[in-house]
């Protein structure tokens, strides 16, 4: 992976490096401020591993507080899911895991699956910012997207036809919530990746890339999730050659 002691003055400039972490994420991040976990928690420790450097955890409750940290200069290192609106400000590896994006709606809704949703009546409850956001903000055609600090909150608040978010978080909202339903299937697939700015050295972006490569080839990703019990989140496969 080349020389790690440029790669790590490169990624990690204070001497320590300083990891955006999603705690509104279940599935990636767990715990406190103070005491994180979770699979993206064990990721950012052993890059910081790889290059003998201390690792600082920066903890935020959305995914575009993180996105905001990384491209202002407050953190070295994020988790991110592969979304153009990114593609632009982010240097991405290939996704580490993948997330099924799921709706919830009333047990009385008409819609039997994700593909009857996008309709010019319909109103989708997004935590504003997360991946679904971004993906619904541009793939819908009729449907609006109505924004909040969490999506289900919005969606029982205003009374909204439909909640999006990620299936396990989801999942238990419905059983928590007598006369709501997950509709069968995945409206989309989130692409988890490791991320920093690409301004970074071309051979620090290609160390965090073989280095993800590596980690889920060898297990380590698959362990951390299962540390993590998170049984819905699957490992990426293998990145394309190139």
């Amino acid at each position: 992976m080349g020389d790690l002691s440029v790669v790590a003055g490169d990624l990690a400039p204070t001497g320590t490096l300083r990891a955006a972490v999603n705690l509104g994420n279940p599935v990636l991040a767990h715990g406190t401020p103070a005491e994180p976990g979770g699979v993206t928690v064990d990721l950012a420790r052993e890059v910081a591993a790889r290059l003998d450097v201390p690792v600082e955890f920066v903890c935020f409750d959305a995914a575009r507080k993180s996105f905001d940290a990384l491209t202002s200069g407050a953190a070295d290192l994020g988790f991110l899911a592969i979304e153009p609106a990114r593609a632009d400000r982010v240097a991405f590896t290939a996704p580490y895991v993948l997330i099924e994006g799921v709706y919830v709606v009333a047990n009385d809704s008409p819609f039997a699956s994700p593909a009857d949703v996008d309709r010019p009546d319909v109103r989708i409850a997004v935590k504003e910012g997360s991946a679904y956001d971004l993906y619904l903000t541009r793939t819908l055609r009729h449907a609006t997207v109505v924004r909040g600090e969490d999506g289900v909150t919005a969606f029982e608040a205003r009374g909204l036809e439909v909640a999006a978010g990620i299936r396990r978080p989801m999942t238990a909202y419905a059983a928590a919530h007598p006369g709501t339903r997950v509709l069968p299937g995945r409206f989309m697939e989130i692409r988890q990746a490791v991320a920093t700015t690409p301004d970074r050295r071309p051979e620090t972006i290609a160390f965090l890339r073989e280095l993800v490569e590596e980690l889920k080839a060898s297990g380590f990703v698959a362990d951390a999730l299962r540390r993590a019990n998170q049984p819905d989140a699957t490992v990426a496969p293998p990145a394309a050659a190139t």
